[in-house]
């Protein structure tokens, strides 16, 4: 599971695939929430490894937020 959350792979995805997956994510992690409330959590592992895959995808999604604003000042310039 975790293999499919690792930066290259992230990276090589679009940002309307990123933000798909960014909403499936904090789903997810609601809905662990809820389970580990009502101590019906299975993996409580799996809370650590999505917790730091939208982590991941926020990072790379702000990088190309700032790359494609330096292109567009330099051009400005």
């Amino acid at each position: 599971m975790a293999d499919k959350y690792k930066s290259a792979d992230l990276r090589a995805k679009s940002d309307d695939e990123l933000k798909t997956l960014l909403v499936e994510l904090k789903r997810e992690q609601i809905n662990q929430r809820f389970s580990a409330a009502t101590g019906q959590l299975e993996n409580a592992s799996h809370v650590k490894v999505v917790r730091r895959a939208i982590a991941r995808i926020k990072t790379l999604m702000h990088q190309s937020k700032n790359r494609a604003g330096a292109k567009t000042s330099a051009a400005k310039s």
